[in-house]
């Protein structure tokens, strides 16, 4: 039996489906700072090309891999992210 426990197997598994809650992107609060893209265990968080009210590129997160573990909300300093319960 083989255990995955390396940074980034979501994407070879998709494993949103398994999340109970999900990061809320508040795009006009975001400052480009990019924390929540190094924090993210999965390294699905990734920059975008569409900018928010300050001109700032903002970030999302592919929600296909994302297990909702919420480091991305509690690490933003700026409180740019929000858990959200899912709805499924």
């Amino acid at each position: 039996m083989e255990i995955v426990v390396k940074p980034s197997s979501t994407i070879t598994n998709k494993t949103g489906s398994w999340r109970t809650n999900r990061p809320k992107f508040l795009h006009d609060v975001c400052t480009a700072c990019s924390i929540c893209s190094r924090v993210c265990p999965e390294g699905i968080i990734s920059q975008t090309e569409k900018t928010n009210t300050s001109g700032k590129k903002y970030f999302e997160c592919d929600l296909l891999y994302c297990k909702g573990c919420g480091l991305c909300a509690v690490e933003c300093p700026f409180k740019a992210i929000e858990m959200e319960k899912e709805e499924k």
